[in-house]
């Protein structure tokens, strides 16, 4: 029985970019786009055969498989494939199973039925999540029918297959946009949506759908229930996408309009349009971009060293004002910088956790045997964890202290935690967790009440697999972890994404890395005090006698 492989030079019959074939030399001259008109980005097309005459029903099989990758028509070609009764039933948009480049498929046929077995490398979900998997086979059942004499597919799973690099080049992470629960950060939610209309896909699921499950109680959407996104598509004309609502939205404050407007915006800016205007009946409404806190870092590294702590530019060191002269007189191993940068998070010497702050006080908050190196969120809360407690997380605020606040985790199997750190927003736990013999990354919403003080975390994701434990972990941007994992003879730095695939570098030659922190780039401290910065593919060492390399969680307003 003949097998065949879901590869992109299998499956691209015509390759379309931005709309361009080509540069034609002769014909009419036609009118181009007005000055500023944009496109929502470049499209790849990939034109798949649909079924060829006296194909058996193997080939059939194969050819629909192929035809997930052909998003024109809503599927058309695939649908081709399928027998009349269920052209309009079968629902591609149901999910996404991505498969490793150059994976065989062998449809297994017996009488009227087939079978497909898989071994993802991750799926994606209707609402656009993307989802590792970990060594699981899904099975893919069809029947077959003959119609007018041709094998056709009169039962389907809903969905599409496709390889890691045809997903790559059909489908694209975009961000739905929500605000935190102070309304001063705004936090992506990764969704993988195919390019073609995807500024349609990203609008409908912020204004139609509530928060993915996992973010639930950890952010805010300004969309209420009862406003509803009034149109199939969103024109764009001069960089201005026009998004239509129902007449409902006439009865909302001004500031709620404003917030809708920025969240929208900013969520079709990863589609690449400029601006939003929001419309009712086609006549826009008057909105404004609220302002919302960035979560940048400085550039310079934050170090301490035996001449201080601070930020290192060339041989100079700029000292925190206040905060700097505190961590100094602490013997600290770990220290994260909360973004106001008037406190700190420091694992000691001793293996306690203390939160140090800019008016010279430095206390106590975890004696706890084995602690993690501790985390800091917006709200000065600091987050400690043992080791060896995947139960234990801790959040120490100076008028509040919250225990036990990662049951979900142990409920969904962990046994040990290498590492935390919560994201500057302050709404997302990630941590490095045990399950079995894997070790997994994992990622939580935080639930707060409505003071701001934590309650618990929500259920976690996985995003991604690790080849051993963390050293030590870091976000490195609104949606991005980076990862250093020890090995017996080297390191390596994981980029992971909340919502796709990582990529993994080589630590530097010869150095055992116990930290990372991130700002344009990654900076590494090995355990002899050097400091890496990563250009392209290359380590370069710009500094020695690091004693911390600290994390920053952000910059003052």
């Amino acid at each position: 029985m003949r097998r065949f492989a879901l590869t992109a030079a299998a499956l691209l019959v015509a390759l379309v970019l931005a709309g361009c074939a080509g540069l034609p030399v002769s014909g009419p001259v036609t009118a181009g786009r007005a000055a500023g008109e944009t496109e929502t980005g470049p499209e790849v097309r990939f034109l798949p055969d649909g079924p060829q005459p006296g194909a058996s029903p193997e080939e059939i099989i194969e050819g629909f498989l192929r035809a997930g990758s052909g998003t024109s028509g809503d599927w058309a070609t695939a649908r081709l494939f399928l027998a009349p009764a269920i052209q309009d039933v079968w629902d591609p948009s149901a999910g996404v199973t991505v498969i490793s480049v150059g994976a065989f498929i062998e449809p297994d046929v017996e009488d009227l039925s087939a079978t497909v077995s898989l071994s993802p490398r991750a799926t994606v979900d209707e609402t656009g999540r993307y989802d590792p998997t970990t060594g699981t086979v899904t099975t893919l059942a069809f029947t077959l029918v003959e119609v007018d004499g041709e094998w056709r597919i009169s039962e389907a799973p809903d969905g599409i297959v496709l390889d890691q690099s045809v997903f790559a080049a059909v489908f694209h992470a975009y961000s739905v946009m929500y605000f935190d629960t102070t309304w001063e950060y705004l936090v992506p939610d990764i969704r993988w949506y195919p390019t073609t209309n995807a500024a349609v896909r990203i609008a409908s699921a912020l204004i139609d759908e509530p928060p993915t499950a996992w973010l639930q109680g950890a952010v805010l959407s300004a969309f209420p229930e009862d406003v509803t996104f009034a149109w199939s598509s969103v024109p764009v004309s001069s960089g201005t996408a026009q998004v239509e609502l129902s007449p409902e939205v006439l009865a909302l404050e001004p500031l709620t309009l404003d917030r809708m407007a920025t969240q929208l915006g900013a969520s079709l800016a990863t589609a690449g349009i400029l601006d939003v205007q929001l419309t009712v009946d086609g006549t826009p409404l008057e909105t404004s971009t609220v302002t919302t806190r960035s979560t940048a870092v400085a550039g310079a590294p934050l170090v301490l060293t035996a001449a201080g702590f601070g930020f290192l530019s060339g041989t100079e060191l700029t000292p925190i004002p206040g905060l700097s002269d505190v961590i100094e007189q602490t013997a600290a191993r770990a220290i994260t910088v909360g973004p106001d940068r008037v406190r700190a998070a420091v694992l000691l010497e001793d293996g306690t956790v203390a939160r140090a702050t800019a008016d010279g006080a430095v206390t106590t908050l975890d004696t706890r045997s084995g602690l993690l190196a501790p985390t800091i969120d917006p709200l000065g809360f600091v987050w400690s964890m043992p080791r060896g407690a995947p139960a234990g997380l801790g959040a120490y605020g100076e008028d509040a202290e919250v225990p036990a606040l990662s049951s979900s985790w142990v409920s969904a199997g962990a046994t040990d935690v290498s590492a935390i750190a919560v994201s500057r927003d302050g709404t997302r736990m990630a941590g490095v967790v045990s399950v079995g013999s894997l070790r997994e990354v994992w990622v939580s919403g935080i639930v707060r009440d409505a003071d701001g003080v934590p309650t618990r975390l929500g259920e976690p994701i996985l995003v991604g697999v690790l080849s051993g434990p963390a050293a030590s972990m870091v976000w490195a941007d609104d949606a991005t972890l980076s990862i250093v994992v020890s090995g017996d003879s080297s390191s390596l730095v994981v980029s992971q994404p909340v919502g796709g695939a990582a990529s993994t570098t080589a630590g530097p030659v010869g150095a055992a890395i116990t930290s990372v922190a991130t700002a344009a780039s990654v900076r590494l401290r090995a355990e002899d005090g050097a400091l890496y910065l990563r250009r392209g593919a290359n380590w370069l060492q710009t500094d020695t006698g690091i004693d911390v390399l600290a994390v920053q969680q952000g910059s003052p307003q």
